[in-house]
C-alpha cells in the first residue's frame, strides 16, 4: 500500500505560499499521476539477491479511509547488502497485524528476488519473527536493543535516565557473554528497585545472549538502529501535518 497524501488544493496553495505563483490543478494532477506510477514501479521493483541485515520499524499516520480518519502504523523495511549498501525495500500500512500479515510482507519481498536474509532487527511487533521464519528459514531474528532501552526506561525517573542507561550498555556492549552476564547480574542488583524495568531484560535475555554468537562488528549493527531511525524521522517531518488517504497499489 501506499499513502496517497495532500489534496490538488492543499498542493495548489502551498506552492503558492512557498514559491509566490499559481499552478492548475489540471498541472498538479498530470504530475501527481506520474509520482503515482513511479511510486508503484518503486514498491515493486527487483531486490538484491542477499541481504546481510533488515531493520524493521514503524511510524504513525493519520489515515483516511472510508470518510474515518485513524492512525495506522506505517512498517519501513531497511535492507543493508553485503557492501554495507542501504535500501528501503518497502512501506506497508499495518491494518491487519499478525504472522500472516507479516508472511506476506516477507513473501512479497522474497518474490522480487531476495533470496536469503541473515539477520531482522525489529521491535516486539506481533506475528512478525514467525511470518519471517516461514518464508526465510535460517534467519536470525533479533530484538532491537534500542527499542530494549526504550521500553524499560519507561519504568525510570528521569533524573536516572543517565545512570540506567550507561548501566545497560556494559551489558550489551560487553566484550564477551561472560562478561555481558556479570553485568548483567550487577544491573538487576543495582535496579531492582524498579522491577518493570529489568523485567524487560530478563524476559529478553536471550536476545541479548545471541548476540554473542557472531562477532563484535556484527553485534554493533544489530544494536545500533540509528540508520531505520533516521530514516523515520525523515518522513515524519513531511507526514506529521497531512492527513493521508489510502490508494492501494496492486
Amino acid at each position: 500500500m501506499y499513502a496517497r497524501g495532500m489534496s490538488q488544493r492543499d498542493i495548489a496553495d502551498t506552492i503558492e505560499d512557498i514559491y509566490g505563483f499559481e499552478i492548475s490543478q489540471e498541472t498538479i494532477s498530470n504530475i501527481t499521476d506520474q509520482v503515482i506510477e513511479t511510486a508503484n514501479e518503486w514498491q515493486n521493483r527487483p531486490l538484491k539477491k542477499f541481504y546481510t541485515f533488515l531493520f524493521v520499524d514503524c511510524l504513525y499516520v493519520n489515515i483516511r479511509k472510508d470518510m474515518e480518519t485513524k492512525s495506522c502504523a506505517v512498517y519501513v523495511v531497511l535492507g543493508y547488502d553485503v557492501n554495507g549498501i542501504k535500501d528501503i525495500l518497502g512501506i506497508w500500512i499495518g491494518e491487519a497485524e499478525g504472522k500472516h500479515y507479516w508472511m506476506q510482507i516477507f513473501d512479497e519481498i522474497k518474490n522480487r528476488g531476495a533470496e536469503d536474509i541473515l539477520f531482522i532487527s525489529m521491535d516486539g511487533v506481533s506475528g512478525l519473527e514467525e511470518g519471517a521464519r516461514s518464508i526465510f528459514k535460517d534467519v536470525t531474528v533479533q530484538r532491537c536493543i534500542g527499542h530494549l532501552i526504550r521500553n524499560s526506561v519507561r519504568y525510570i525517573p528521569s533524573k536516572d535516565y543517565k545512570a540506567f542507561t550507561a548501566q545497560l550498555k556494559k551489558v550489551y556492549g560487553a566484550a564477551s557473554l561472560k562478561a555481558a552476564e556479570a553485568e548483567f547480574e550487577r544491573f538487576r542488583q543495582a535496579w531492582n528497585q524498579y522491577p518493570g524495568a529489568v523485567d524487560v531484560w530478563n524476559r529478553n535475555w536471550t536476545h541479548v545472549e545471541q548476540l554473542y554468537n557472531y562477532g563484535s562488528a556484527v553485534r554493533k549493527v544489530m544494536y545500533t538502529t540509528k540508520a531505520i531511525e533516521s530514516v523515520n524521522s525523515s518522513f515524519r517531518k513531511v507526514t506529521k501535518k497531512a492527513l493521508f488517504p489510502v490508494k492501494t497499489l496492486s
